[in-house]
């Protein structure tokens, strides 16, 4: 048995052709033309709308290339497929057989004779007609089958869906020109989501994430490609432990399609294409070719200046008087396939012999390298030294992996791939780098293959891999690379933070080797502050990190932060890496305001000069610290764009801890289905590659939403695990700034005893931090736990900190929880100021949720609220009561509203059998319906 066919990413295609086979069904005619560029599916579409007909006959047919220049020989295949034998003429005056007229041209006009036979099959049973490729027809052909589909009016009961090539971005392919003015849908290439599933279903999940990434971005979207690499790749290239041949098995048929696509362009033009294809080995991916040096090139080889234009024309390429692009990246690959490989060096020479001066030097080596022949230890030394700074990274890659093939000695080979595999990663181009790692064949592999590999894996992969390789690498690299040793130590010392594993993060920083390699003040305080406090000398470590710090921040104690980095830029304190490390610095000492400061340098000073592999992480460090500053707007700002560069470029880890960081923002201004799916996202890779901080923060988003929402029990049960000793404790640097939420969740829910271990643990933090929200929140707990004489005096002296400190959000929680215990001791007139504040507090700051439950505790206070509706059910109950009507019409129960709400179980239901009184209702049920109808229809 075949399993049935499945398609990916075409969710809009498939709802196209059900469209067309549900009118014909209903017996309206139509027609479609589905163009697409090679392999990417037209004939997979077609066979499936065939599969999905049932209900009449289908008449099909595959174009066959030898018979293209046999007229009407595509009309004979069409009708020659007929399931029964085709219907005599329908009278005696007409033609002696139409039908005979259409297998056996001459006899009669052959469009008018199947428009006529088209006519008569379809007043039988609706009927399917489907042609593939339609476009290598004959002409005779294409042109009766085009004026046939274009008269099938919608009584007709006949739908046509042909499949015609299309091979460039904007013109249609020769063989469309006969099927103009019908509805066309052009197929584009499968997203990045859409290729690794199918990747996955045709591997059975077997390929390495790396390779799979690879597979994607050689493939294009193309199913074909991704179909014929998974068939012919060997098990060690698809684990990633052999490289991947160029180009991909499997996709010589594509390839050789595309080529034929610029055949029948000029052979000058054709020249031109190959210097531009040719030009590009030395660009970064995606970049395109100089046009001028094409336009010098072109010249050299005494072709006209114009002659790019049938190809602009064609839609094969793009030229924008600086740049020359393909349209398509296998358009590119296929031209250069084709060419031979001594044309292909003749090429290279002559762009080689056009790139002069020195500012050309790198490009000038890398077009000598691929021209060319076998091994040349002078280039590949030449190349080498060329491979420096400021040239970017994308182009030292290149330059190194070019010098690494010329070398015939295996161990400088190996260590040039692995240079080379570093500026890839550098570069933003993680899916290269692993590609130029397995090509090194040293056995065993030198410390610089394991510290890449390290780096790779911190980004996307398990971290406890990550730190083994990097302490690896550090041991391997220590006798020779110093500066990259101190590295990979502060790389295992990312990963074990990532992991929550602090006695792991204390070794790895205790095996940095002092003085160091280069001297850096800052970073040898860090080194050592961050042991001090982590190993419980909080005063002395304290005292070391202000010296990670600018001379206008000061500082003390430990709070929760985010992950600490190495650094892989230079060395200078307005390095990346270094800034970075100062906002680390900045959190943990509590010094929030600096913690941002640093986090904005750090993302400026990447965008201007690079890596371009640290902007997720700048913008997770900024997006952390604004977070912890209360402005949860900017962070949102800056961790969606965060999330959108982790995920260009492969780092999944990264994409994980913005995701938590989103889910935070979400639990105030999205409420609990934003934070949630927020959570969720950043779970599916936080817990297979065992990132605990972003686990935890993930957890505390969700938790901090079901408190928005009037849910303390579950936020409780979510927080309680996280702080308490055990296997599910949370991470250590984001215990403490979750506490009080647990604290706030714990006596809403009734658990006020078991949260007293928790506010000691937070006192003390709240004594060694500078934190300006800590006071406040520490007082606020207290006034949570207080004995009644005591509260509301905690509760003032909590709102002082707040005005102290700022912060409107934590402000407007304190708020909310003073004027609710006002309410609930039957102080009303006195909760509806702090309730007040809070409404308009949480408005400003956007949290939409928390404005509505302070909404609602103001109602309940008496106080009606803007935009509360003045007819309705509703408005014939009090405030109290239409708070337990809509607890109660969302499916609560009383004991569950009575937690919401802050009053006993018999006071909801006191309230509840009132409500039912009032509204005329006698069940929970009648209570749903009745809100619900006046929802939907207020007035």
């Amino acid at each position: 048995m075949r399993s049935p066919l499945r398609l990916y990413g075409r969710d809009g295609e498939l709802a196209s052709l059900e469209t067309l086979l549900a009118r014909l069904r209903a017996g309206r005619g139509g027609a479609l033309v589905l163009t697409a560029p090679p392999g990417l599916g037209r004939s997979a579409l077609l066979r499936h709308a065939m599969d999905s007909y049932r209900e009449g006959p289908v008449l099909y047919a595959a174009a066959a290339p030898a018979e293209q220049l046999l007229p009407h020989s595509g009309l004979h295949q069409l009708l020659s497929s007929a399931p029964d034998p085709l219907p005599a003429p329908p009278s005696a005056t007409a033609p002696p057989s139409a039908t005979a007229d259409v297998l056996r041209p001459g006899l009669a006009p052959t469009a008018l004779a199947l428009l006529d036979l088209l006519r008569t099959l379809g007043a039988r049973r609706p009927l399917l007609v489907c042609v593939d490729d339609a476009h290598a027809w004959d002409r005779d052909s294409r042109a009766a089958l085009g004026f046939a589909a274009r008269r099938l009016t919608p009584g007709l009961k006949v739908a046509v869906l042909v499949t015609v090539l299309a091979p460039v971005a904007r013109h249609p392919a020769g063989g469309q020109d006969a099927f103009g003015g019908l509805p066309a849908l052009r197929l584009g290439p499968l997203d990045d989501h859409a290729s690794a599933t199918l990747l996955d279903r045709l591997t059975d999940g077997r390929a390495d994430p790396a390779v799979r990434e690879e597979l994607c971005r050689e493939a294009a979207g193309n199913p074909r490609i991704l179909t014929g690499a998974a068939e012919r790749l060997t098990p060690d290239q698809l684990a990633g432990r052999a490289p991947l041949p160029r180009p991909l098995p499997g996709a010589e048929s594509v390839l050789e399609a595309y080529a034929a696509l610029l055949d029948a362009l000029p052979d000058d033009t054709r020249l031109l294409l190959l210097f531009a294809a040719a030009a590009q080995e030395h660009e970064p991916h995606g970049t395109g070719a100089d046009a001028v040096l094409l336009l010098r090139a072109g010249q050299a080889a005494g072709l006209d200046p114009g002659c790019l234009e049938p190809a602009e024309r064609a839609g094969a390429v793009h030229d924008d008087g600086v740049r020359v692009r393909f349209t398509h990246p296998l358009l590119r690959t296929a031209l250069l396939r084709r060419t031979p490989l001594a044309r292909r060096r003749a090429v290279h020479h002559l762009l080689a012999g056009l790139l002069d001066g020195p500012h050309r030097t790198l490009p000038r080596l890398v077009q000598r390298a691929c021209a060319a022949h076998r091994y040349d230890p002078a280039l590949a030394e030449a190349l080498a030294r060329a491979a420096t700074a400021p040239r970017p990274h994308a182009d030292r890659a290149v330059a190194l992996a070019r010098s690494a093939l010329l070398s015939c000695d295996d161990a400088l080979r190996g260590a040039r791939f692995a240079a080379a595999a570093e500026h890839a990663w550098l570069g933003g181009d993680p899916g290269r780098a692993r590609d130029l790692l397995a090509q090194v064949r040293v056995v065993p592999a030198p410390g610089h293959v394991h510290y890449v590999r390290g780096l790779l894996a911190l980004r996307d992969g398990p971290v406890a891999d990550a730190r083994e390789a990097l302490l690896t690498a550090a041991a391997l690299l220590a006798p020779h690379d110093a500066g990259r040793t101190v590295d990979a130590l502060l790389g295992a010392a990312d990963a074990a933070w990532a992991m929550g594993d602090a006695p792991a993060f204390l070794d790895a920083m205790g095996r940095i080797p002092l003085p160091l390699p280069r001297p850096d003040p800052a970073l040898e305080a860090y080194r050592a502050g961050m042991c001090a406090v982590l190993g419980g000398r909080g005063e002395q470590g304290r005292a070391l990190l202000r010296g990670c710090l600018p001379p206008a921040a000061g500082g003390d104690a430990p709070a929760g932060g985010d992950t600490p980095t190495s650094s892989h830029a230079p060395a200078g304190g307005d390095a990346p890496a270094a800034l970075l490390r100062t906002g680390v610095a900045a959190l943990v000492l509590g010094e929030i305001e600096a913690a941002c400061r640093a986090g904005a340098r750090a993302l400026a000073a990447v965008r201007a000069h690079g890596p371009e592999s640290l902007l997720p992480q700048a913008l997770e460090h900024l997006a952390y610290g604004e977070l912890r500053a209360g402005r949860h707007a900017r962070a949102r700002v800056h961790a969606s764009e965060g999330l959108r560069a982790a995920h260009r470029l492969g780092q999944r880890n990264k994409a994980a801890h913005l995701r938590a960081v989103l889910a935070l923002v979400a639990s105030v201004e999205g409420g609990a289905a934003a934070a949630a799916e927020h959570a969720e996202a950043a779970a599916a890779d936080a817990g297979p590659h065992g990132l605990a901080q972003a686990a935890t923060l993930a957890t505390w988003a969700v938790a901090r939403a079901d408190l928005a929402e009037g849910r303390p029990a579950e936020a409780a049960a979510r927080l309680f695990p996280l702080v308490r000793p055990g296997p599910l404790r949370g991470h250590f640097a984001a215990r403490m700034p979750a506490v009080p939420c647990l604290v706030e969740a714990a006596v809403l829910a009734g658990r006020a005893a078991e949260a007293a271990a928790a506010v000691e643990e937070f006192e003390r933090w709240t004594a060694a931090t500078a934190d300006p929200q800590a006071p406040a929140q520490l007082a606020r707990c207290r006034a949570l736990l207080a004995p009644p004489h005591e509260t509301a005096a905690r509760y003032q002296e909590a709102l002082a900190h707040h005005a102290r400190a700022g912060g409107g959000f934590e402000g407007a929680r304190t708020q909310l929880l003073y004027g609710q215990w006002l309410r609930r001791q039957r102080r009303t007139r006195e909760a509806r100021g702090p309730l007040r504040d809070a409404l308009v507090a949480f408005e400003r700051c956007g949290a939409r949720v928390w404005a509505g439950r302070a909404a609602g505790e103001l109602r309940a206070a008496g106080e009606a609220v803007a935009g509360d509706a003045g007819t309705g059910p509703l408005a014939r109950l009090t405030p109290q009561q239409q708070r337990i009507a809509r607890c109660v019409a969302q499916g609560a129960t009383n004991r569950e509203v009575a937690l919401r709400l802050s009053v006993s179980p018999r006071t909801v239901d006191h309230h509840l059998r009132n409500v039912f009184a009032v509204l005329g209702v006698r069940s929970r049920i009648e209570l749903a319906r009745l809100l619900d109808r006046d929802e939907k229809n207020p007035l």
